[in-house]
């Protein structure tokens, strides 16, 4: 079979996603249909529908677009049917029914943002630069019963650099994904669907091995001061830009709600200052934690712009008599 005669339905439905569909197009294979989410009512009103990104480049490139509500809808199922696609490709999307993803011939795989069985789950890069990995990757897998269990086709490994943050790492593996995406696809052109795949049990013992990767909410992103100074500076970096690190600061009477995006370590003994005390010096803003200051470089104040440690400092005058929480 030829590139141009597998037919693919495409589903996902951020820019991540969009990745790899743009190139499976540019690489002429038939993308027949996309499902994505529906569109996300947006504004102060919540009265504008905004379509996902995968959805807006669907439609600038002339493809059928299906955004069904509940993927075991019959309507659905039976209009998804009609196209008749030998294989199912997924990016970022979510759980679908063993009705969908067993239905084309040759399965349904899915690319996801991690080294697998390593990070299962909604927020694989978030949680490996958090965890203070050095690496991470891409997997494509098939599709089964449970999330992000099935069998393992291919892997493609990434570094991750110290001062790597959540935007550089999503760039990366969103290339990564496009990659491992065509790859899996030529596997399947070349042994008529019969590709060979490990089962994730082989890989570890037992599930304390594993190293999970859950959906992050506000209330996950609250900087812990009494940490040491490393699991601050990942934790940070592992949530910056979005949805970012915060923190409170209690200074003169007031409370105020804090996101940090970037800081630095600094090496420097806290000499028995409290987690979460505050120093500056020459434009400089320290935090003492568990073991060492960390410098906070950028930051925003709730319903401000994001900004530099001297600007935040020049509209926030002693802030050496308060405390971050």
């Amino acid at each position: 079979m030829e590139k141009k005669d597998l037919r693919i339905i495409f589903m996902g439905t951020p820019e991540f996603a969009v990745g790899t569909l743009s190139r499976l197009i540019t690489e002429g294979y038939q993308v027949v249909a996309v499902v994505t989410q529906p569109d996300k009512p947006v504004g102060r009103h919540q009265n504008v529908l905004q379509p996902s990104a995968v959805k807006t480049f669907a439609l600038q490139h002339g493809l059928p677009v299906l955004q069904p509500v509940k993927m075991k809808e019959p309507t659905f199922v039976e209009e998804l049917s009609h196209y008749r696609a030998d294989i199912q490709v997924v990016v970022a999307f979510r759980m679908l029914p063993e009705v969908v993803w067993a239905m084309p011939r040759f399965g349904t795989f899915n690319v996801h943002a991690a080294l697998l069985p390593q990070y299962r789950g909604a927020a694989p890069i978030n949680w490996a630069i958090i965890n203070g990995e050095t690496e991470t990757g891409v997997t494509t897998f098939f599709l089964d019963h449970d999330i992000d269990t099935g069998r393992i086709i291919l892997q493609k490994r990434f570094p991750i650099p110290d001062d790597a943050d959540v935007e550089y790492v999503y760039d990366g593996l969103m290339n990564l994904g496009a990659d491992i995406a065509t790859e899996t696809l030529q596997q399947v052109l070349a042994h008529d669907g019969q590709v060979e795949a490990t089962a994730q049990s082989e890989l570890y013992t037992t599930d304390g091995d594993l190293r999970p990767a859950p959906k992050i909410f506000k209330e996950t992103c609250q900087i812990c001061w009494s940490q040491n100074a490393k699991q601050v500076y990942d934790f940070i970096r592992g949530l910056s830009p979005y949805p970012a690190a915060w923190t409170e600061i209690e200074h003169s009477g007031q409370t105020l709600t804090v996101k940090v995006f970037k800081a630095q370590k600094t090496g420097l003994s806290v000499d028995g200052s409290a987690p979460g005390a505050i120093r500056t010096e020459k434009s400089r803003l320290y935090v003492a934690c568990q073991d060492e200051w960390l410098e906070i470089l950028d930051l925003q104040l709730s319903g401000k712009k994001r900004m530099g440690a001297r600007d935040f400092l020049n509209g926030n005058k002693h802030l050496d008599e308060g405390v971050m929480r």
